[in-house]
């Protein structure tokens, strides 16, 4: 069975016809030609589908497009506007990425980690849940662990998030 579908894709309002089996990520990236969101391992296992779903960090292989109709979506194409989003700006200044296929997922992981602390969400790891939630190294790794590096990146991603939350 198909069904019409409204997205707002970094900020342009797309329609697209999908079979209601279909995952967000299958929709934008076989319907709609957006390829900043990855597929890697189709199980919510690796984060490389990550984007920003209606403000909150989402896996597209987990979520079925139909369920999404005007939502908005923010992949990491659409962080930048005239310059650089700080995230993504901060993964080119400490080399967060080597072969870059998990990037677009870690960048838009990493804007959604910076929003919930902003917000007060505590994490597994979160000490004190009555102050402000501060990103030292343990939250940020703790929050980050849903997206997996082949490569191991991992001491620039790490750098780039924390820089990125000090500005």
């Amino acid at each position: 069975m198909d069904a019409d579908i409204t997205l707002t894709v970094d900020g342009t309002e797309r329609s697209v016809t999908v079979d209601t089996r279909t995952t967000l990520l299958d929709a934008l990236r076989e319907r709609l030609g957006v390829t900043s969101p990855k597929k890697g391992c189709d199980h919510g296992q690796c984060g490389s589908c990550t984007v920003l779903l209606d403000g909150r960090r989402h896996l597209t292989c987990l979520a079925l497009a139909v369920a999404y109709d005007g939502a908005e979506v923010v992949t990491a194409d659409g962080l930048a506007s005239a310059e650089l989003h700080p995230v993504q700006q901060a993964f080119l200044d400490h080399d967060g990425f080597q072969c870059g296929y998990c990037t677009p997922g870690q960048v838009c992981s990493g804007v959604g980690v910076l929003d919930e602390a902003k917000q007060g969400h505590p994490s597994l790891v979160t000490e004190d849940l009555e102050a402000e939630v501060e990103l030292d190294d343990d939250e940020i790794r703790e929050r980050m662990s849903g997206n997996l590096c082949r490569c191991g990146a991992y001491p620039g991603i790490l750098a780039a998030v924390r820089e990125a939350a000090g500005r």
